[in-house]
């Protein structure tokens, strides 16, 4: 007799704004009970919502060191008692850690396991969750609809590598980035790539949703696998508008344009 395959309840996933354009996630496993809070740009409305959710935050997961994703460690855990993950290469920048991890590592809510993934280049530990089962990732300031984190730390060909980690992912990813940029970042894409018929599409749709103050984020993978200028610096049309002997070059000759824009 064939063994019974074994399904996992969905997670639940609590999206909200806070501060000024970050978004805010509530992973919550309904069978262990666990919550965990996807970095912490401000602890007082995590606070609050997880108790509206009648949840109560038992991990953090940090993308990396900046105030707006980690500010607000010291303050959940002194409230809730929570644990703190955070990236190893980032971690004397990060306070209240109890783990660190990196690249190849995984972290788990209940029986759901997520995938760690190098995406540095934004700062040089930041890191990504992959939960493959539930198709999702969240990539912290690695990527946003239409766009990319600036290079603060990182090198171009480190942070192309790391967009390329997020590329290989099954298109039918969900993302879960931490900023809405998305309005902005597609009036420089359309400057970036202005004959890709997608992007147009996407761009429009974009200028909709946000008239009706609708959020862009989450977003498919698949669609920013074909409009999103940083992750196509390796297509032809691309390396041809923007020059460059190698993918890296082009984007990083992507990414300038994009900070003077």
């Amino acid at each position: 007799m064939a063994s019974a395959v074994k399904r996992i309840p969905m997670l639940q996933i609590h999206q909200f704004p806070c501060l000024s354009d970050n978004y805010g996630f509530l992973l919550h496993d309904p069978v262990s009970g666990e919550t965990a809070a996807i970095d912490t740009p401000d602890a007082d409305e995590y606070l609050r919502q997880a108790e509206a959710q009648g949840w109560t935050i038992t991990q953090i997961w940090n993308t990396h060191w900046h105030a707006d994703h980690a500010g607000g460690n010291v303050a959940i855990k002194a409230a809730t008692g929570c644990t703190i993950t955070a990236p190893l290469r980032d971690a004397k920048k990060i306070a209240g850690i109890d783990r660190t991890v990196r690249d190849g590592d995984q972290v788990s809510l209940g029986e759901h396991i997520a995938a760690v993934i190098d995406v540095s280049g934004h700062t040089m530990g930041h890191i990504a969750y992959h939960l493959p089962d539930s198709a999702l990732a969240f990539v912290g300031d690695a990527l946003f609809a239409l766009g990319c984190g600036r290079m603060f730390e990182g090198t171009p060909p480190q942070f192309w590598q790391s967009l390329l980690r997020l590329r290989q992912l099954p298109g039918e990813t969900t993302i879960y980035c931490a900023h809405e940029y998305t309005k902005a970042n597609a009036a420089f894409a359309l400057h970036a790539d202005p004959e890709n018929a997608a992007l147009a599409q996407y761009a429009g749709e974009i200028d909709q949703r946000r008239a009706a103050g609708e959020w862009t984020v989450p977003f498919p993978l698949q669609r920013e696998i074909a409009t999103n200028p940083f992750l196509r610096a390796d297509d032809p049309a691309m390396q041809a508008r923007w020059g460059g002997n190698a993918p890296h070059e082009t984007f990083a000759a992507i990414r300038a344009a994009k900070d003077e824009f």
